[in-house]
């Protein structure tokens, strides 16, 4: 069966470091494919048209897929869409990941400081009404505005939270490091893990 996986990264610095590590995956072999990478001009036009529209384009680029790994540059952690990405892949059951990718070039060759887990920046809490995601933002952790509607409990792959106590979901997932931990052989498994954690 084919491993579908999405690629989620911040666009503009980091599309060449994403490009390069998504490419190191899916020419290995036959049953890995990847949804999601979209050209940049494309995720441009659909945000011109509006949230609503962006976020049904993200939608369908999340479909058929079992997988969700986050390339985190330097302030991939802080993207609105990556964060939403992030939030759809929880509702979708996705497995997820975080590969950091600041010490692969850019197309000048040059590398970037390293930004904290986007994974570790959303949580999920418990409170009278339900399961919610929560998101750090401006230095505290507040309701996740771009999907408000409570989660049921049977819908999480992982422990659901137990109290108003937010849990990161960096908790239940693992990050690697693409440079450091030799990205070009491995992320196969580390993208094997992730789907098997979810039992996808």
């Amino acid at each position: 069966m084919a491993r579908r996986t999405f690629f989620s990264f911040h666009y503009q610095p980091d599309v060449w470091r994403a490009w390069n590590v998504r490419n190191s995956w899916v020419v290995r072999a036959d049953d890995q494919i990847s949804n999601g990478f979209f050209d940049a001009s494309v995720f441009e036009a659909s945000k011109k048209e509006g949230d609503d529209a962006l976020k049904a384009f993200l939608r369908k680029g999340l479909e058929n897929t079992s997988v969700t790994c986050v390339l985190a540059g330097n302030e991939t952690w802080s993207r609105r869409w990556v964060r939403y990405e992030i939030a759809r892949s929880v509702l979708k059951g996705n497995g997820l990941l975080t590969v950091y990718i600041q010490d692969v070039g850019n197309k000048d060759g040059e590398k970037s400081a390293r930004g904290a887990n986007p994974l570790a920046q959303m949580g999920v809490y418990k409170s009278d009404s339900g399961i919610f995601l929560a998101e750090w933002k401006n230095g505290k952790w507040v309701k996740y505005q771009d999907y408000t509607l409570g989660i049921p409990e049977g819908d999480l792959w992982f422990k659901a939270p137990t109290s108003t106590s937010i849990v990161q979901l960096s908790t239940h997932c693992m990050s690697y490091d693409f440079t450091a931990q030799d990205g070009r052989k491995n992320i196969g498994g580390w993208i094997e893990t992730a789907a098997g954690l979810a039992s996808r």
